[in-house]
């Protein structure tokens, strides 16, 4: 008895947090559909939790809903992998020489500033409704996190550790790959985090305006056409992949820095 109570109290403090999650969002389900039974919604307005459950069963079983993630997937990951190879450097060069820093610094902040999903028309016109300029408006989106992490990262370096590389003969490039890059990375993990999310939303701007197929296209048909619970099963379905990414991020980044690891 003694061994099980252990067992249990053990259990629910390691995953407390993912069981508070999974309670809270249960809660949310739960009170939504009770509305329904108080509240005589418009069904061409709203839908309820247990119609959306049907809903996505139906696009799991067309392989509708396989299909239009696997399409905005390609965009997707081109996106935000060119957005970590541009942004990463990029911030690194601005917060490790100050003239660069100093000149790119307001140009960064008023493209960050600017609400650019309003430029999801021009870059449409500009590249096309295909991979291509989906991929380039979740780059935009999903670049400048990358850069202002990194870009505050590296003026929290340890300046020891700076001057013992120098001390010891070591190159500039030494500096970079032993000092800074290192230093920098748990910034980079927690610029993901924000990305990802900003990712997100490029893919279903680029597909609401100009698109043919994909999970924001999806999104889009459904709702034009009033099927409100095939329209929420897929808000709901990108809404979870946002949650999924951002703990898979969380998770490495507790095993890749485990004294950062959050209370």
């Amino acid at each position: 008895m003694a061994d099980d109570a252990a067992f249990r109290q053990s259990f629910a403090a390691r995953y407390r947090n993912p069981l508070l999650g999974t309670l809270a969002v249960a809660l949310f389900l739960a009170a939504w559909q009770a509305i329904f039974l108080v509240v005589p919604f418009n069904p061409l307005f709203i839908s309820k939790p247990s119609a959306i459950f049907l809903g996505f069963i139906d696009l799991i079983d067309s392989g509708d809903l396989a299909y239009d993630l696997a399409v905005s997937a390609v965009p997707f990951v081109l996106g935000f992998v060119a957005a970590a190879l541009v942004g990463v450097p990029l911030g690194i060069v601005m917060g490790w020489r100050v003239r660069v820093g100093y000149a790119l610094d307001p140009l960064m902040t008023v493209f960050y500033a600017s609400p650019l999903v309003a430029l999801a028309p021009l870059v449409v016109i500009f590249f096309g409704v295909g991979v291509g300029g989906k991929a380039l408006i979740i780059f935009f989106l999903s670049v400048f996190p990358f850069v202002f992490n990194v870009y505050a990262g590296v003026h929290s370096v340890d300046r020891l550790l700076v001057n013992v590389v120098r001390s010891l003969g070591g190159s500039e490039w030494d500096l970079y790959r032993k000092v800074i890059f290192p230093s920098v990375l748990p910034y980079i993990v927690a610029a993901s985090r924000i990305a990802v999310g900003r990712a997100l939303i490029g893919v279903l701007v680029g597909e609401f305006f100009a698109a043919s197929e994909g999970i924001g296209y999806a999104i889009s048909r459904f709702g034009d056409i009033f099927a409100l619970d095939r329209m929420f099963a897929c808000i709901l379905t990108v809404m979870a992949i946002a949650v999924v990414l951002t703990e898979s991020i969380r998770f490495a980044e507790r095993a890749a820095f485990p004294w950062r690891s959050e209370r």
